[in-house]
């Protein structure tokens, strides 16, 4: 009998994590006829630069805006390839005029073990109402400097973002 029980315990606590991590996937962001993204700026505060290794906040925040351009270049090239996008310019600039979807990043932090943190939504521009999300996630990449860091792991949330984009057309 207490075999009975203990195996029922261990069986609960290893199927249970599963079930709840099953339970937590969200189903894909329906994206037909959403044929025109606008691409938000991944906002790293430039506040941090002495904590990153950076002597000014203008050369970190170059850094930031290096990752951005290459993360941009690598949307419009594999995550959102026959997509029409148009790409924030900069941390302020959401001008979403005359697109069908804006992805939006926040919660952006980039912590000193070389982690970026962050979560996207998908924001229906013609509604103005969100219609998915990519949780607040971390994303690491290894053996790399900052600025490659940083490039490295847009580059994932790149593919997290073909996902999305590929599964809802």
């Amino acid at each position: 009998m207490k075999r009975t029980v203990v195996i029922a315990v261990w069986l609960l606590t290893v199927a249970l994590p599963v079930l709840l991590m099953a339970k937590q996937k969200l189903a894909p962001v329906d994206m037909k006829g959403m044929n025109k993204v606008f691409l938000g700026w991944v906002n790293v505060s430039a506040d941090d630069y002495h904590h990153q290794g950076y002597a000014t906040r203008e050369e970190y925040q170059a850094v930031i805006n290096h990752a951005n351009t290459a993360f941009q270049e690598a949307c419009q090239s594999k995550a959102l390839s026959g997509r029409t996008m148009t790409a924030a310019k900069n941390q302020g600039d959401e001008n979403t005029a005359g697109n069908d979807v804006y992805v939006k990043f926040s919660d952006v932090t980039y912590d000193h073990k070389y982690r970026l943190h962050l979560s996207v939504h998908f924001i229906d521009l013609k509604s103005n109402a969100e219609i998915g999300s990519i949780p607040l996630k971390a994303y690491s990449a290894h053996m790399c400097g900052l600025e490659g860091c940083l490039i490295k792991e847009l580059d994932q949330v790149s593919e997290e973002l073909q996902k999305e984009f590929a599964a809802g057309k």
